[in-house]
């Protein structure tokens, strides 16, 4: 383990070690074309990861394992606040340390860390552990939220917790990110990233009922859009779909 302090906020992160990956097929492949059902829908793992981070160059390629399992969806965040060691991180955006924000608040961290994942908005912890993500996928992700896709907009319906839920729209690039670091922790490595998101959204507040909300287009046809109802503030991910 190790640690480095900025403005008083300790970062830290977690050595990996390698493991193989435990596959669980309980779900069919998605298509482009047709969103998968709600009631198949994938356990969804949030890597928060970051160029200039040494340890995070070990997750994003452990994550790699699980990627491809018909019954995961892994979304990689970049993250800004290794910025200030040397290198700009080149794919990081401001909403997404907001967003692994939201979680540190909502478990209760004293830190806020990286590489991260968290599992579903259940459960959090340090690196790519495939152990504790083949315990937390060993049974079909639970969904509350149906969401569906009907002329250009979502439609959510379903059973929402009392505060409603948001709904998140999710833009990720599922192809392979070579970056070349010139300066900082990783200088003169190559860092190889995938499923990074590119951009993340909230369509608005869902209260339980019925709601449509307007899909906006995607700007690049290479990347893949998704659709997250989750309790608010970081809490539980009720439902997902890919489109």
């Amino acid at each position: 383990m190790q640690t480095w302090s900025k403005n008083g906020v300790m970062l830290s992160f977690n050595r990996l070690a390698g493991a193989t990956a435990v596959s669980l097929f309980l779900a069919a492949p998605l298509t482009r074309a047709e969103a998968r059902p709600v009631e198949a829908a994938p356990h969804v793992l949030e890597l928060f990861t970051a160029q200039g981070c040494t340890g995070c160059a070990e997750a994003d390629q452990a994550i790699k394992t699980v990627i491809g399992r018909p019954d995961v969806l892994v979304l990689a965040f970049p993250v800004d606040y290794w910025d200030y060691l040397g290198w700009k991180d080149t794919l990081a955006r401001p909403e997404f340390t907001q967003r692994q924000a939201a979680y540190k608040a909502h478990f209760k961290l004293r830190e806020t860390y990286s590489p991260q994942l968290v599992i579903d908005g259940r459960s959090e912890g340090a690196g790519v552990d495939t152990a504790r993500i083949a315990r937390a996928t060993a049974r079909p992700a639970t969904a509350t939220a149906h969401i569906r896709l009907s002329h250009g907009k979502v439609r959510v319906t379903g059973r929402a917790p009392e505060g409603g839920a948001d709904i998140w729209l999710v833009r990720y690039d599922p192809q392979d990110q070579a970056v070349q670091v010139k300066s900082g922790e990783n200088r003169g490595k190559t860092l190889s990233q995938q499923n990074i998101v590119r951009s993340l959204v909230k369509l608005g507040r869902w209260r339980g009922a019925s709601a449509s909300y307007p899909l906006p287009p995607g700007a690049d046809a290479s990347v893949r859009t998704v659709v997250l109802a989750q309790t608010p503030r970081g809490g539980a991910i009720l439902g997902v779909a890919q489109f």
